[in-house]
């Protein structure tokens, strides 16, 4: 089977990247996903939030996407019937040292055009989550609750209804670039086609090497773990509660979040994983861990965030420390309120210096879109990103 674009990975980057290029009458394309199901990996195991913008550089691709494809994404599900709510989060500020950061966020959202963003003393963060203790706190209006998993079922609906395939239980294995088309050996077929384009997570810098592209950063996973909040205590929690993060660590740390489908969860934590599909304390892969401790970037970062690390791990196992945390947030909540839930893994790509690639990172190459990075706000982001790699392609695969 010939095809003008293949695309690695039924991921909402990968969906969304097909749903734009298949608006493009002449191209033929198909989607290959490893798993017997869509979105079954980062796209399926986070929280469900649409972010706001309020994290990232302004001018950077985080930004730029976010803010956009948050737009588009809410016009999206009124367009398909897709359940949501736009409820808005609240950021807290526990104690004094944290509300210059809080403030900083602040002015870091109105210059990605956040609209409406409300400063909270301690009193007025009772008005809307009366159970949460702070010293200050920001409303944050634009963000929401979705079920990406449902918003990929609907833009698979989309490209299918258009023409093109979408192959599950198709694991990309090799790559053969001959004068005419590259030739994909999988696990179910063989496949041709003109162009193609890496979203493929977890493995997104394998398929790049195997595809002859020196990536320059590698994936090491990290595994995010959530608790869920017993549905007598789901009243503590009205929307999502978020604190202040911590600008030396990349992640946001646990936070409060009322899902879609009803429930809260509360997490995640950040610990290493020692499987990239590492979705449990236990899993573990040789291959995946040899490939993490020998890489010169993770030894600079295991040095850099050593206690921090170990600190995460320490959360990860005692559930007395992972409320104390939570705590910090609503002081009500106790051990016995909250129950193990799932865990997610995010691919982080890691630079040879150590330090994490915080952006989002493509690579072009002649017939080739490389996707190396795609971290969070990717799911928020997902249309626009796609339309992105959409003209990236169009350009590079010099299709008329």
């Amino acid at each position: 089977m010939k095809y003008d674009v293949i695309i690695i990975g039924g991921g909402i980057v990968g969906l969304a990247s097909a749903m734009a290029l298949s608006n493009h009458k002449k191209l033929r394309i198909a989607v290959l996903e490893a798993e017997p199901e869509l979105a079954r990996h980062q796209t399926g195991h986070n929280s469900g939030v649409i972010h706001s913008g309020l994290y990232y550089k302004p001018g950077s691709l985080k930004a730029k996407n976010c803010v956009e494809g948050r737009e588009k994404l809410y016009k999206f599900f009124r367009e398909h019937d897709i359940a949501h709510d736009r409820c808005g989060k609240l950021v807290v500020a526990t104690s004094e040292e944290e509300v210059p950061r809080l403030e900083s966020l602040r002015l870091l959202g109105e210059a990605n055009g956040l609209q409406g963003i409300k400063q909270l003393n301690a009193e007025q963060i009772k008005e809307y989550e009366p159970h949460v203790t702070g010293v200050a706190g920001l409303l944050v209006p634009d963000t929401g609750i979705v079920d990406y998993v449902k918003v990929c079922e609907v833009m698979a609906g989309i490209i299918r209804q258009k023409g093109h395939d979408i192959f599950l239980n198709t694991r990309f294995l090799s790559l053969e670039n001959n004068s005419t088309s590259l030739v994909l050996k999988t696990s179910s077929n063989i496949l041709k086609t003109k162009n193609l384009i890496n979203c493929a997570g977890l493995y997104s810098d394998r398929v790049a090497r195997a595809c002859g592209i020196k990536p320059n950063a590698k994936i090491v996973p990290f595994r995010g773990e959530y608790y869920e909040i017993k549905p007598e205590k789901h009243h503590l929690v009205k929307n999502l509660i978020y604190p202040v993060p911590d600008p030396a660590f990349p992640f946001l740390g646990v936070h409060f979040t009322r899902m879609i489908h009803g429930g809260v969860e509360a997490g995640p934590n950040a610990v290493l994983a020692f499987k990239r599909e590492g979705y449990l304390k236990t899993s573990f892969s040789l291959k995946d861990t040899i490939e993490t401790f020998t890489y010169p970037g993770f030894l600079k970062l295991a040095g850099k965030f050593m206690k921090m690390g170990l600190g995460e791990y320490y959360r990860s196992f005692s559930k007395n420390a992972f409320v104390g945390a939570l705590q910090k947030l609503i002081p009500e909540i106790q051990k016995s309120d909250i129950e193990c839930g799932q865990a997610g893994v995010r691919a982080q790509a890691l630079s040879k210096d150590g330090s994490l690639v915080d952006d989002f990172y493509i690579i072009e190459k002649p017939h080739m879109v490389h996707v190396l990075n795609a971290p969070s706000p990717a799911a928020t982001a997902a249309i626009s990103i796609g339309e992105k790699i959409a003209e990236m392609a169009i350009k590079n695969f010099e299709v008329n």
